[in-house]
């Protein structure tokens, strides 16, 4: 494990952590049947029946499990 020299500055240790920002996650718009939703890129998607209830997972078009 590496070990400082020296004792690093609280201004250093401060000014090096502000660096260190939150960036909001990308989203991918999808519309089906009229219906516009937004989900994050590469996870799999719930496919619901007609009264709301979950099926399975499905990913790329296919089922990938079972909720």
């Amino acid at each position: 494990m590496a070990v400082p020299k020296r004792k690093m500055s609280r201004a250093s240790t401060r000014a090096r952590r502000a660096q260190w920002k939150a960036t909001p996650p990308t989203l991918v718009k999808t519309v089906e049947g009229g219906k516009t939703t937004y989900s994050l890129p590469h996870r799999a998607k719930v496919v619901e029946d007609s009264t709301g209830a979950p099926l399975y997972l499905e990913y790329k078009g296919r089922k990938v499990a079972d909720v």
